[in-house]
């Protein structure tokens, strides 16, 4: 029952990240995702110390909030001519210090552990449960993340035309009266939202593999969103599912697994896609020249 769980939370992670990362990719905006999930430590610290406890819809809140905070800071140095890299770069690395400083400073009155925060530990989910009314529920993780991507998922189904347009078209979008800055800042809100609901479970290194590589592996097998979402999450639950059995045989890190196998899927998709990998990039050259010939 142990691996159900753990692969279950892995998966809802995945799926999670995988459907926003799309966003992300298409929007070229990758790495705000890795600097949103770590400068909303300072926000998680913050609600902890003025709530006093880790189930407090406090954490999500101060976590989502610092999320907003990070893309207005990154938006606002690129306004004033700062190139984006350098701008990502400055706010996350300043944001988590803090964070860091936070937690250490009163690390006597928080109950959060800076190991936990970066690496988590998805394998002790099964002891972490929800019980209500005397019934077990079953892992909280899992009841957290899942509703985390059942909001995920209903936000994008009531405006998958704003999304998508936003995405590929701004200029478009913003001509047609949608408010793209409105929409900019919801998305990264989801983002800070679906981060801190898998922070202590998972870490934040599964939470920026998942942001990240099943979107980009799922970005070269396909130009249909639809599809591309839908391969994102395939990749991301693949990942999970493979990276478990692969840490539980080498006996290491569950987190580091998953986020291997993702790596590899990538690897696989950058090679062998049929439009853009690198084996039909090499077909299409070899046919020019002989026709050419």
């Amino acid at each position: 029952m142990a691996d159900f769980w753990i692969i279950l939370t892995g998966t809802l992670v995945a799926a999670t990240c995988g459907v926003l990362g799309c966003f992300l990719v298409l929007r070229k905006m990758a790495m705000v995702g890795d600097a949103i999930s770590h400068s909303v430590l300072p926000g998680i610290a913050i609600a902890f110390l003025i709530g006093g406890s880790r189930d407090s819809m406090l954490m999500l809140l101060g976590a989502a909030a610092l999320g907003l905070i990070t893309v207005f800071l990154i938006q606002t140095l690129q306004s004033s001519g700062l190139q984006s890299d350098a701008s990502i770069g400055i706010v996350f690395t300043a944001l988590f210090a803090i964070g860091v400083i936070l937690i250490s400073r009163n690390a006597a009155h928080i109950d959060l552990d800076l190991d936990c925060v970066l690496f988590g530990e998805i394998a002790y989910v099964q002891w972490d449960t929800w019980v209500w009314n005397g019934y077990d529920m079953g892992p909280t993780a899992v009841w957290m993340l899942g509703g985390t991507l059942l909001l995920v998922l209903t936000a994008i189904l009531l405006f998958y035309k704003q999304f998508k347009l936003c995405a590929f078209d701004p200029a478009l979008a913003a001509a047609v009266g949608i408010p793209v800055a409105l929409f900019h800042y919801f998305l990264m809100g989801l983002v800070s939202l679906s981060t801190v609901a898998s922070f202590e479970s998972v870490g934040a290194i599964l939470v920026v593999g998942m942001l990240i590589i099943p979107a980009s592996a799922a970005y070269l097998l396909t130009d249909r969103l639809s599809i591309m979402l839908f391969y994102s999450v395939l990749i991301g639950a693949i990942s999970a599912a493979g990276g478990y059995y692969i840490a539980k045989w080498l006996d290491a890190s569950i987190a580091g697994s998953m986020v291997t196998v993702a790596g590899v899927l990538f690897a696989l998709a950058f090679i062998f896609s049929p439009s853009h990998g690198l084996v039909s990039r090499f077909s299409k050259r070899r046919r020019l020249k002989s026709a050419a010939a």
